[in-house]
């Protein structure tokens, strides 16, 4: 008569060794992706491997393999999945911007000018300095609860940094919009990290207020009518999106601050009438700035007919829509349309650029990994067992959803246009920074909710229900 024995459960190393060896190689499927896409760059435009190609190619590697290394050696429960899709995302924006620095080599040597300095390089800087931060993020910060101690202390972070642009002297207006700040020949825009501060703000109150703000006390047709006094937050909620909206003339900002205070507080809530009310707020917002601001007209205006003014203030737009139009279905190919010749190319209107190269199907294929990132964002929230948790990474979910929706509405003509960047595709240094902080708080939940008690910090654990290997 023969026992049966049950074998050994894995344990929790295995469990996390296997979570990080699925995540390399992930991450190096999307540097291969993105080694071809360079390559293909090249020969597209008949160019040698040069000094700017291995460049590119050898510090996207060294970056993304740091940035593996410091999960698995401070995160090592996280989820496997987010991190990679991140890098493809940074990865195809890296070739896109070489693919523009080749174009715009090309039209300085047609000109006799000089050659410009390839953006890829500062973009390399500021993903290497990304990747630094989410090092930072993850080795200081051992659980994200620990942030819910500064709830108010970074709403006034968040409302120092968006001041910040309006001082005179220190602020700089580009491209119409108050919203950088310069100290000599270095630029910042400070509302790419005060969102993420107001991700942690809108966290931590709600855990304080989601019972109060859940009581309903009359309904209208329907309509669940909070208590008037609960209205406060929406209010300045929406009051700040206007200010930001009039004093500095930021459209896209005003957008997700909102957005995300919204979003925020129907799941911490799961009352629909405050999603109703938001939503009279934007109209009665937009029709209040359409009516008193000219810079929003003009935005509206050009939305509605943007050929009417192809030669000024559309043409940005319009540029952008004959690409589209040029890329059709499965595009030009890469390095094989003119992306360069919309203003841009490589930051505002990077989605332009790659939909005139890769096409619909292309367009389609990137949205998919934006759609990834959100829902494993979301699904970090979900298996979040503490409320705090699990409304930061729903926050933070929300504003890579709401940033994706409303560059690639502005782009393609769905709502007007907003000047916001597309996450980790586009040039420019502020929103890549922030974008990797972000990816790294929300690691850092993932790993906590699925560490074993084991591995707990010490401390208070209340809360959070281990997820067990």
């Amino acid at each position: 008569m023969s026992v049966a024995t049950k074998a050994p459960a894995a344990s929790s190393s295995d469990v996390g060794a296997d979570k990080r060896n699925s995540e390399l190689g992930l991450m190096v499927l999307a540097w291969v992706i993105g080694l071809f896409a360079f390559a293909q760059i090249n020969w597209s435009n008949d160019r040698d491997f040069d000094t700017v190609f291995w460049i590119g190619i050898v510090g996207a590697a060294a970056a993304g393999l740091f940035g593996h290394a410091m999960v698995r050696l401070f995160a090592k429960h996280a989820e496997p999945i987010m991190l990679p899709t991140a890098y493809l995302l940074n990865m195809l924006g890296l070739a896109m911007i070489y693919r523009l620095d080749i174009a715009a080599d090309d039209r300085a040597t047609a000109n006799g000018s000089p050659t410009p300095t390839p953006v890829i390089f500062s973009q390399l800087t500021w993903l290497a300095l990304g990747m630094a931060l989410l090092m930072a993020v993850l080795f200081l910060i051992k659980d994200h609860r620990v942030l819910q101690r500064f709830t108010y202390i970074s709403l006034l972070g968040a409302g120092i940094l968006l001041i910040l642009p309006l001082v005179p002297g220190l602020g700089a207006t580009i491209n119409g919009a108050t919203i950088w700040i310069r100290v000599g020949p270095f630029s910042f825009q400070p509302s790419e990290i005060a969102k993420i501060l107001f991700a942690i703000f809108v966290a931590g109150y709600l855990v304080v207020s989601r019972e109060t703000l859940s009581l309903v006390r009359k309904r209208w047709l329907g309509i669940a009518i909070p208590r008037g006094r609960d209205m406060g937050p929406l209010l300045i909620a929406w009051l700040l999106g206007l200010g930001i909206l009039v004093f500095e003339r930021d459209l896209g900002t005003a957008i997700i601050f909102f957005g995300m205070f919204v979003v925020t507080l129907y799941v911490a809530t799961g009352r629909r009438s405050w999603l109703i009310i938001a939503g009279a707020l934007i109209v009665v917002g937009g029709v209040f700035s359409y009516f008193l601001f000219s810079h929003v007209r003009i935005r509206f205006q050009i939305w509605m007919d943007p050929f009417a003014y192809a030669t000024n203030e559309g043409y940005q737009i319009v540029q952008a829509l004959y690409g589209l139009a040029n890329g059709g279905v499965f595009g030009t190919g890469l390095g094989q349309g003119y992306p360069q010749l919309v203003p841009f190319a490589n930051s505002d209107f990077i989605i332009a650029s790659f939909g005139e190269e890769l096409g619909l199907t292309g367009l389609f294929a990137m949205l998919t990994l934006y759609a990834i990132l959100v829902q494993r964002g979301l699904r970090v929230g979900t298996a979040c067992r503490d409320t705090f948790g699990r409304l930061l990474a729903v926050a933070l979910a929300s504003v890579f959803a709401l940033q994706v929706f409303v560059v690639v509405g502005g782009v393609t003509g769905l709502i007007p246009l907003t000047g916001l960047t597309t996450p980790f595709l586009s040039a420019g240094g502020s929103a890549l920074v922030s974008n990797w902080i972000m990816i790294a708080l929300l690691l850092r939940i993932s790993d906590v909710t699925r560490r074993p008690e084991r591995y707990m910090p010490s401390g208070d654990t209340s809360g959070i229900q281990a997820v067990r290997p």
